[in-house]
């Protein structure tokens, strides 16, 4: 399987989840999957800060992946309320002092933000063959498939992790609120698309045990990650009351490699545009029970394939059983 992970890791960024590292990681380790590009957007973590967190992992593991950085902020929406939101309180609540032990991400040369271009042009020169896992806000999909227009139809899939439907405490995800112009673009853009959304993550759960066991692989891969997660594993038990953290990104490629990990089930999905609370808000229909005859439009794109139930004790098991065999 060739892939492309579009991104916002925060692996040793104190307060930033580290859910990107671990799908990086997963894709990294599994002989299934060949990690062709890496390409990092603004949202959990700026896009410089996640592109520097990306050559951090590879570097260390003395890996040759190409990594292209990306949008620093939405196709229109300035950056400043979201990044206020996302600073997660973590200096505010005198928190920092979790990742006192854990070094920095190295902070990597900028370059041009280029991963439009570089996720365009991988997919087009290859038609069929390419997946693209999105597991941040949607900017770099959305300016890619505005430059390549035959992206949509040569992209093997667009797996995304995004949206919330029915989740408390939830009204909009981060990463269709951040950019709900880029998210409606892509998915009514007619590619085939996974979606996983936040319904489907809040079923997993990664707790200070499941890292032991990872810890005990005793690689330098299961070493950054045991360095990066834990603290991240505190921090959700102090401030979201969890038995450990949630563990999103992971669920997606996890789902590629063992598509019994979940249910799915077949819905149009999109994103609310308007209004200042409904902005970002993601709606779906059912397919099979479109009522055209009430005045209710049909919706762009097609159908999305999206994750339902999570089999978590599976998706703890997939992955440590790949960490495991990687050396």
């Amino acid at each position: 399987m060739r892939l492309i992970i579009d991104c916002d890791p925060g692996n040793g960024v104190a307060g930033a989840n580290v859910d990107d590292g671990l799908a990086l990681a997963l894709a990294i380790a599994a002989p299934q999957i060949n990690l062709e590009l890496i390409t990092t957007v603004s949202g959990n973590t700026p896009s410089e800060v996640g592109f520097s967190v990306a050559h951090t992992l590879v570097k260390r593991l003395g890996l040759d992946i190409p990594i292209r950085r990306g949008a620093s902020q939405a196709l229109i929406e300035p950056p400043a309320p979201w990044r206020d939101r996302l600073d997660h309180g973590v200096e505010r609540n005198g928190l920092t002092t979790l990742w006192h032990d854990v070094p920095a991400p190295k902070m990597a040369k900028h370059e041009a933000p280029m991963a439009a271009h570089a996720i365009g042009e991988l997919i087009c020169n290859n038609p069929g063959e390419i997946t693209l896992v999105a597991i941040g806000p949607l900017t770099n999909i959305a300016h890619a498939i505005q430059l390549y227009p035959d992206l949509a139809k040569s992209v093997a899939e667009i797996a995304i992790m995004g949206g919330v439907f029915n989740v408390d405490g939830y009204i909009k995800d981060t990463n269709f609120g951040v950019d709900p112009e880029a998210a409606h673009v892509v998915l009514t853009s007619g590619a085939n698309i996974t979606l996983v959304p936040m319904d489907a993550t809040t079923q997993t759960q990664m707790v200070h045990q499941d890292l032991d066991r990872i810890a005990a692989i005793n690689s330098p891969l299961s070493a950054y990650l045991t360095e990066t997660i834990r603290p991240w594993i505190n921090y959700s038990m102090q401030t979201r009351n969890l038995p450990g953290c949630w563990i999103h990104d992971a669920l997606v490629v996890a789902w590629l490699l063992d598509n019994s990990v979940a249910t799915t089930s077949s819905l149009f999905v999109d994103v609310v545009l308007e209004g200042k609370l409904a902005r970002g808000t993601t709606w779906g229909c059912d397919p099979d029970n479109l009522r055209l005859d009430v005045g209710i439009p049909r919706p762009e794109g097609r159908p999305v394939k999206m994750l339902k139930d999570v089999d978590n004790k599976k998706l703890l098991d997939i992955i440590y059983f790949h960490l495991s065999h990687f050396h």
